[in-house]
Order: structure tokens, then sequence, then C-alpha cells
């Protein structure tokens, strides 16, 4: 394999992306007030009405693809509006960004992530929906966001970890299993996507598609794929490439640690990064309950991507509508 180290903004190790400019952003009085006459308005629009958090956005937009990967806005008060509001206002800012995609097969665009208390055999459970803590993964979609409206009583902590610098630092230390990891893995059907046809599809974990780097990664899936008696194993070697990746990114030197705060809005490129949550312990009140709105992005700068991908995503093309769960009404 004739492959070389990734240069590029995208590429940082731990504490790093604490130094990149583009990664904490505090919300000036100005847009603050911008937010709070959106509320006030009938029909508003963020263009016309909010014209300086607008302009942010766009560069957002720009710099989750050229830059580090990842943008966290902090200082939205909720206290000037209701859940409802919340839940417009994160739609529209990140419709400012990308396109919102479905999350279900009730074609939801804002997802809210709580504990909804699902037995693990229930098929309506997802990590997103549990106190569990989360491997290291990317979602169906060219961006995530999040907004936390309300932390737990301890614990949730936020993982993030840049996907080329794993590859790098694979490169560097065992070149022989990225190999393997640059070629097809079968994924299992998701419990939640059955609206989806297709019982399994394959794709690469890393891979360059004219010249542009993308990582996926969501074991669980794979694992799945692994334990159907109807699909073939996986090698150890394979086995063995997977549980190497998820060390590196397990590395301290490698994550970056963080906590979202209540008003904290959080944008990462799946495709350059990887993140996990931390198991936590919420309040016994249910008003108090850790709640987090997120979205799922398509993005109109986005990558082209390995024509493998089609499985999952649908279109492949650069700044293409790709990604999602496929509604039921879409059928």
């Amino acid at each position: 394999m004739n492959q070389k180290p990734i240069e590029h903004p995208s590429v940082w190790r731990g504490s790093e992306l604490e130094r990149r400019s583009e990664w904490l952003q505090q919300l000036t009085e100005t847009e603050a007030k911008e937010i709070e006459c959106l509320f006030a308005d009938a029909q508003p629009s963020l263009q016309e009405n909010a014209p300086v958090l607008f302009t942010r956005l766009k560069k957002v937009q720009v710099s989750l693809e050229e830059g580090c990967g990842a943008t966290m806005i902090r200082g939205l008060d909720l206290a000037v509006g209701t859940l409802e509001n919340w839940k417009w206002f994160f739609e529209q800012a990140a419709s400012v960004i990308g396109t919102p995609l479905s999350q279900s097969v009730s074609g939801e665009t804002i997802f809210s992530v709580r504990d909804a208390g699902f037995a693990d055999s229930d098929s309506r459970a997802r990590g997103p929906n549990t106190r569990k803590k989360l491997s290291f993964h990317t979602d169906r979609c060219d961006v995530i966001g999040f907004l936390c409206l309300q932390q737990a009583k301890s614990g949730g902590e936020n993982q993030l970890v840049s996907s080329p610098a794993i590859f790098n630092e694979i490169l560097r230390q065992r070149p022989d299993l990225l190999e393997l990891l640059m070629q097809p893995y079968r994924y299992l059907r998701h419990t939640i996507d059955t609206a989806n046809d297709l019982p399994y599809t394959e794709q690469p974990i890393f891979s360059f598609f004219e010249g542009n780097f993308a990582a996926n990664f969501l074991r669980v899936l794979i694992d799945r794929a692994d334990a159907n008696p109807t699909l073939p194993n996986m090698t150890d070697a394979q086995k063995e490439a997977l549980d190497y990746l998820e060390s590196v990114a397990a590395d301290p030197e490698m994550h970056f640690t963080f906590r979202q705060q209540p008003g904290d809005m959080l944008f990462m490129n799946n495709w350059v990064t990887l993140h996990r949550r931390t198991a936590f312990e919420d309040h016994a009140a249910l008003e108090r309950r850790r709640h987090i709105l997120r979205v799922w992005l398509s993005m109109p700068n986005s990558r082209p991507l390995d024509p493998m991908f089609a499985g999952n995503y649908g279109a492949t093309a650069a700044g293409a509508i790709r990604g999602g769960i496929q509604a039921a009404t879409d059928r």
C-alpha cells in the first residue's frame, strides 16, 4: 500500500482542537438580541432578521468542510424561548448550514436525545435514547448537530476525535491493518431503518475518492452483520483492524473531551470526525433530565464519496442530498 499521511486542517490531536479558532465560538450580544427578536416575529427569516448570526453560520458551513471539522457555538440564552421556540430555531439555524434529513421512519428532522427507558431488547432502542456509554462512531449524514437544552446530573461527556489523524496514526504503526480498513465491511440494516429494502450494505471504514478522504464507522451494525447467520463472518484480521482503530481513538492523546452545556450548539463533520458519549446518571425529576436536540444535515459543499456508500447514503456526488433514514411516507 502506497499511502501518504493526510495533510489537512481536519488533522489534529486531542487538546489541539481547543486552539483552533473555528472550534469554540461565543455568541455576541448582537446575535443574542437577534435570536430573541426572532421569537417575537410571526414568520421570521434568519437571513433577513438575524443577519449577523446568518453570516456566522455560513462561515461555519465552510469551516466544517475546509477547517478542523467541528464547531461549538456557546451562549444561547434558553430562558428567552420555549421548547418549541428552540426546536424551531435549531432547525432554522441548521438549515442555514445544510439540509435537515429524516432521522426516523416517521420523518423526524429534529430528534430528542434523552433516555427513553427502553430495554436493550426493544427494537425502538438506539444509542441516543439510552444512558449508556456509546462507542466512537459516525452518523448517517454529512454533518451532525446538537443543541443542549439540559445536562444530566453527572456524566454524559462528549469525546471527539479526528478520523484523518487516526488514519495517519494507523499508517505509522500498523499499515497492514490500514489496508483492511480501506476494504468493504458489511453493515446490517439498522433496526429503526424499516423502510429500507436492503438487508445489509458494504462500505469501507476509510476511503479516498477523487482525492477526497472520508471515514465512516458504526461498529454496532458491523458486529450485527458478523453475528447474522445468513452472512459470512468477519476474519480475525478484520476484527483486529476494528479493535485497533477503536484503541487509537480511545487514546487520551488522540481525542478531545468536553461537556456540552445548556445553550451550546455543536456541529461536526462526520467524514473527518468520530464522536462518542460517556454514560450518565440522570436527575430523578422528569423535567430536569438530560435533553439534547439532534439534527442530521446533508451539506451543499460536501465531498464526493466512493460509490460504495450509495447503499447507506443514496447519492454520493459532491453536494448531493444524501443520508438520513428513509421515511415510510417516501415509499
